[in-house]
């Protein structure tokens, strides 16, 4: 639904709603597109459990309309995929979630972070092809995100498990004060009074996003205390405080030390950031810190309705309504698609990508993957691990690190002949990096480094890296 206009959503929210018998009495106060997107809006996972006083007030902060609600509710289904399958690329591990909510996990198990429990021996062994986590059954996974050392899950209850490393405001290297190694899946006990749709984790933070639109975040550091009027270095989430007080936001994305927040209106969308500014990545043309959410203005100049966010450990990248594509922040090993290695303060349209309508964009360390329209995939930045997708000529060894600074089609998935639907790219300074791609049919193919199994397929002896991306064996259309 990315991009997709107010009629054509009002249109297939109506169709819709005369396939079948109505499910409720009639309702004299609403036309038959506001009863149709009503309709919809039951459908979504995060609106069905909702009372009716949280159903009016989330109506009111919409605007006053079930077709703004229904709005809200798919721009923020469109990015994370919520209800539908997707896969995480972590540092040194994965994460694949199944259309029915199932969840598999492979790769490095340093500190319990694939969710298997301990093997007889008490140890966590590496998993080099897909796990299920057996102790999740009977739960509905619809939102997943990884981190160093961790993992953190959503439910279609609006539950929040972790595992692995339990340490909210971590280091890259994990560990801290109060850290503990959970082996299996538990429920984040400080968010069990709140109904969370989204959670991401960053360098030093973790934030959350709850079905009311509100961000709130796991302790910044005792240096840093963005956002909060508190002090203290906690285990509590505590809401953001300033400009997204009154907004209804849709979706976030953290990278090394900042916070992107996609918030609705019913005019469009609007991108905020706070945070570390190092290298313009909060794109306010500055290299400051912010501590509180500051919208960014320069998607006015650009005239771009920003509809997904990405943040990588130091760059950042948003896609428009019309399909352009802009990115920000450390230009290294060409990271930002503009032909060179410059940072940039403020948003820039990618013009290497002036003939491709793009839906969706990834960033990582340093990298930038982007799916068009018709399932095309173009990748730039930095080569290493082989991890963009294209170092797959007979001289491997000579381009295993070559850099793309432009755009460039990644010829190795489009011989896949499936269509590409999300990319995820591992984001961490501490790990070789890796890529998977899923298809529209529910496969998986991974590509870039292997070193700890966290691309899912077997290699051969003394190999680590895989250029070309390979099939794994888990169908998540299931």
């Amino acid at each position: 639904m990315i991009g997709c206009s107010g009629t054509a959503i009002i249109l297939a929210a109506t169709c819709s709603f005369f396939r079948k018998p109505a499910k409720f009495f009639p309702d004299h106060e609403l036309s038959i597109s506001e009863l149709a997107a009503l309709d919809m809006c039951d459908k979504r996972a995060v609106f069905r459990p909702m009372t009716t006083e949280e159903r009016d007030d989330l109506k009111r902060k919409c605007g006053g309309s079930w077709k703004l609600v229904l709005k809200y509710l798919l721009a923020g289904e469109a990015y994370c995929r919520r209800q539908k399958s997707h896969a995480l690329a972590g540092p040194g591990h994965s994460v694949a979630v199944t259309s029915t909510g199932a969840v598999y996990s492979f790769g490095c198990n340093s500190s319990g972070q694939l969710g298997h429990g301990t093997a007889e021996d008490g140890s966590t062994p590496d998993e080099p092809k897909p796990r299920l986590i057996r102790s999740l059954q009977g739960i509905r996974i619809i939102q997943a995100t990884v981190g160093t050392g961790r993992t953190m899950l959503v439910s279609d209850a609006g539950k929040v498990y972790a595992f692995g490393n339990n340490v909210f405001g971590e280091t890259e290297h994990g560990g801290g004060q109060g850290s503990k190694i959970l082996h299996t899946p538990q429920i984040v006990e400080s968010l069990k009074d709140m109904f969370v749709v989204q959670v991401t984790i960053g360098h030093l933070f973790t934030a959350v996003l709850s079905r009311e639109g509100r961000v709130y975040t796991f302790s910044w550091g005792t240096d840093a205390r963005l956002g909060h009027h508190n002090d203290l270095t906690d285990m509590q989430p505590y809401p953001l405080l300033g400009a997204l007080e009154d907004l209804l936001v849709v979706q976030i994305a953290a990278g090394h030390c900042y916070l992107l927040a996609l918030a609705f209106h019913p005019s469009g969308m609007s991108v905020y950031s706070l945070g570390c500014g190092l290298g313009g990545k909060l794109g306010h043309g500055t290299k400051t810190d912010e501590k509180y959410p500051r919208l960014m203005e320069h998607f006015n100049t650009l005239n771009l309705k920003p509809v997904v966010i990405a943040a990588g450990a130091w760059h950042a990248a948003v896609v428009g309504q019309d399909g352009r594509v802009c990115t920000w922040g450390w230009g290294r090993n060409g990271c930002l698609g503009h032909g060179n290695e410059e940072c940039e303060s403020t948003p820039k349209v990618v013009e290497g990508l002036s003939e491709v309508k793009a839906v969706h964009v990834a960033a990582g360390d340093y990298t930038t993957f982007v799916i068009s329209d018709s399932g095309d995939v173009y990748s730039f930045g930095s080569g290493e691990s082989w991890n963009l997708g294209h170092n797959i000529g007979n001289d491997e060894q000579a381009n295993r690190h070559a850099n793309i600074s432009t755009p460039k089609l990644v010829a190795s998935l489009k011989d896949i002949n499936e269509r590409v639907v999300q990319i995820s790219l591992s984001n961490s300074l501490s790990w070789n990096a890796h890529t998977l791609a899923l298809t529209a049919s529910g496969k998986l193919y991974a590509f870039g480094s292997g070193d700890r199994g966290q691309l899912g397929i077997k290699l051969s002896d003394n190999q680590q890296e895989r250029g070309k991306p390979e099939h794994v064996n888990i169908d998540l259309s299931k």
